[in-house]
């Protein structure tokens, strides 16, 4: 064991038997591991920050537009909403599939899962 190694669990144990690890938030519970493994490992850290942050990835963002634009067209019955509707999804679902081509995430099935998600959201 190296030097630093050695440092860091005495400081480790140091602190434990202080109980400076007693009041941590999460104490006792599982860790939650997230499965990423439908990122491209080169966006995964980007992605990580923005769900922290709150923010959806702009192609989540689309989807969830998209599954709103859907919904919204079925409810509607005037003709030149429907239509305004219609191209307004149509821009959202090519700038989608752009951005999946671009990202290579087009053969990835999380969207088709977000969506069902986002749809189970919406209805309950």
């Amino acid at each position: 064991m190296g030097m630093f190694s050695r440092m860091a669990e005495q400081k480790i144990t140091e602190a434990m038997a202080k109980g400076e690890f007693d009041n941590l938030s999460g104490a006792g519970k599982p860790l939650i591991i997230e499965d990423l493994s439908h990122v491209p490992e080169e966006l995964r850290m980007s992605y990580k920050l923005l769900k922290n942050a709150g923010i959806l990835p702009e192609e989540l963002q689309l989807q969830k537009e998209c599954v709103q634009l859907r919904d919204l067209l079925h409810a509607c019955r005037e003709a030149g909403e429907q239509q305004r509707i219609r191209r307004k999804l149509t821009e959202k679902s090519l700038r989608l599939r752009m951005l999946l081509e671009e990202r290579g995430l087009n053969a990835s099935s999380v969207f088709y899962e977000y969506e069902l998600a986002v749809r189970k959201r919406l209805e309950g």
